[in-house]
């Protein structure tokens, strides 16, 4: 790999150059942290996390290698955060600690939400620097970064895009967007400022990526809004409603259409609660009737009710899914009950929503979730939107971001359609040093990048090759061989996962890891070797008696 070089200095007539480097969200949605370079230094654009796909087992969250940013710590002068979302700040609290104290800046409700979540990891406020700013606001960051702050409707409030200006020049990023016409706090998209920035000239565009294969527009907010109040009018018995905790215009539409239909709230899981609480706080959520506790509501009829939960995800440990298995300790689901799943899967999370889904069936509740209802709109802009920002922008250069490669590549090929396409388009991908000067634009190396792996209490002590072990022995069992050396050699078998019960099969292996030993033992080998030669005889006598292949774990105690 090799390290992003350092610009040359000015006065050598080289043209000034910036490096844009992506550390993670770059060819995947999830885990955003972005650096900016100009000679000595660094800025760096939100922490995020990811959640883990079915097949990385055990493994509780992801965030971003930050290599990169550890070896040149020295160099780094500030933060800044676009908006509250889990995979732009979600790894402040095993980010930042790794880093040195800088300023961190960020809208009110965003960093609202930056100190619960380092509360929850002791992290005072005294250990970071969080600076608050209006989405007007310009801040000054080191000596060469200038960050101006724009509002970009989103599904949480207080979300960003930014202006960074630069001796390299400007650099216009989104962050996550749509342009909703009818955003619930009636603020729009600061487009006119888009467009100044785009005559004034727009060196380099980093646009969101996630919708680039949807024509037209997404929908607005309202409009979820009005589809939701329709059918929660038409529903006689209690309601459950999901959707994600942090999209609190969407909670504070359901609680507004609740009291007009005359239902009392129920706020249940803990992340909604935090979010709803925080937002309450700094004044972005207001509550008609305080919420009820689920052992609060017995003197309510039916229809006096709704519930909103955590669950849209189909997370196991979630209220949704206790509710559908039965597992809540105060609440159980019922006939004439009715559930409403105002959010999608995030791509990875569609088999635990459908097992969700199916196991409400079952119960006899009534179910709604889209497309079949429009209970839910994205958070981000479709084709017709992100065409409207390019046209705006008007950059000289283009880096389709936040999305995998398929949104990318498409985004890429949409603004190719547009009356003034850009000069040159990249497809990164994390870890790419991006080069930019006002004749420039490529990738000139790489850096570390990739994911650490959250498991409990362990951060990054678990890699690749462990998921694999974990994917061999939910697929294949494992077989555990123990040689016990004195007084006389013999071979101990345990297995889970691998067949029933069968003497004679574990007599075989027996049989067949004794031999392997004792021949060992007779040719004098050392006991790493004998250990060995144990291991590759029931290897081979499995793959061929079973047709299987288990994890084996060959033990020697002399």
């Amino acid at each position: 790999m090799t390290q992003p070089s350092k610009a040359a200095p000015n006065d050598t007539g080289a043209a000034p150059h910036l490096e844009v480097i992506p550390l993670g969200g770059m060819g995947e949605i999830g885990k955003n942290i972005t650096a900016y370079r100009y000679e000595d230094e660094i800025m760096i654009v939100d922490a995020g996390l990811a959640f883990p796909e079915s097949h990385q087992m055990g493994i509780d969250l992801i965030i971003p290698r930050i290599d990169y940013l550890q070896q040149n710590a020295g160099l780094i002068k500030g933060m800044i955060l676009t908006h509250g979302h889990e995979d732009h700040i979600g790894g402040l609290p095993y980010i930042l600690p790794r880093l040195p104290r800088i300023p961190v800046y960020g809208a009110s409700l965003t960093l609202g939400l930056v100190r619960e979540k380092l509360s929850e990891f002791g992290i005072k406020d005294g250990e970071v620097d969080l600076r608050e700013v209006q989405l007007t606001d310009r801040v000054r960051i080191g000596t060469h970064f200038q960050v101006e702050f724009i509002r970009m409707t989103h599904s949480i409030p207080d979300n960003a895009g930014y202006i960074l200006t630069t001796p390299a020049g400007v650099v216009l990023h989104t962050g996550d967007f749509k342009l909703d016409e009818e955003p619930s706090d009636g603020k729009t998209s600061d487009l006119a400022r888009i467009e100044q920035a785009g005559k004034d000239g727009v060196l380099l565009l980093l646009s969101d990526s996630t919708n680039a294969e949807r024509p037209g527009r997404t929908a607005s907010e309202a409009d979820v809004a009005r589809n939701l109040e329709t059918l929660i009018a038409g529903i006689k018995g209690r309601v459950f409603m999901t959707t994600f905790a942090s999209n609190v215009h969407r909670i504070q539409n359901v609680i507004n259409i609740a009291h007009r239909q005359s239902r009392r709230v129920v706020m249940e899981g803990r992340s909604m609660l935090k979010y709803a609480q925080v937002s309450q706080q700094l004044g972005y959520m207001e509550l008609p009737e305080p919420f009820l506790a689920s052992d609060e509501v017995g003197g309510l009829q039916d229809q006096q009710v709704l519930y909103v939960c955590t669950g849209s995800q189909g997370q196991p440990m979630s209220v949704l899914s206790r509710l559908a298995f039965g597992n809540h300790a105060k609440i159980a689901l019922r006939r004439g009950d009715s559930v409403i799943l105002s959010s999608n899967p995030i791509p990875g999370n569609e088999e635990a929503v459908n097992l969700v889904i199916n196991r409400l069936y079952e119960i006899g509740v009534d179910v709604y979730y889209p497309p079949t209802y429009r209970v839910h709109a994205s958070g981000h802009g479709s084709q017709e939107e992100l065409a409207t920002v390019l046209n705006l922008a008007r950059p000289k250069y283009f880096l389709p971001w936040h999305g995998e490669p398929r949104h990318q590549i498409n985004h890429a090929r949409l603004a190719q359609t547009l009356p003034r396409p850009p000069k040159r388009t990249l497809i990164a991908k994390n870890g790419d040093v991006i080069r930019l000067s006002q004749d420039e634009f490529k990738v000139t190396g790489t850096v570390p990048a990739g994911a650490v792996y959250v498991d409990g209490l362990g951060v990054g002590d678990i890699g690749d090759d462990v998921l694999l072990d974990r994917v061999n022995m939910s697929q294949e069992g494992v077989l555990i061989m123990t040689a016990v050396l004195h007084p006389t050699p013999h071979v101990e078998v345990v297995s889970r996962g691998f067949v029933r019960a069968n003497r004679e099969l574990d007599g075989q292996i027996r049989k067949v890891a004794l031999e392997a030993v004792e021949q060992g033992l007779r040719e004098k080998k050392r006991l790493e070797d004998v250990r060995d030669d144990m291991y590759g005889a029931v290897r081979r006598f499995v793959r061929k008696a079973t047709g299987r292949n288990p994890v084996l774990i060959p033990l020697i105690v002399d």
